[in-house]
């Protein structure tokens, strides 16, 4: 890395979240291509859901900082 030069990164907030999301995600993946099904909660209850019907979304999340206001 270069000398005088700040990287700017995420709040370690949002570095978490983006964590967990993508956690969660490989998990919930992992249960469905191993035939394991996933247990969530709706409407107050606990719902299964069978792995034939398990969708993963994609947990790319990308979090950017203005430089804006910034010196």
């Amino acid at each position: 890395m270069q000398k005088g030069k700040k990287l700017l990164l995420p709040p370690l907030a949002y570095r978490a979240e983006e964590a967990l999301r993508k956690a969660v995600a490989e998990a919930i993946d992992e249960h469905r291509r191993n035939g394991i099904p996933i247990a969530v909660w709706r409407e107050g209850k606990i719902v299964r859901i069978s792995p034939d019907q398990i969708m993963v979304r994609d947990a790319e999340v990308d979090y950017s900082i203005s430089r804006k206001g910034r010196k």
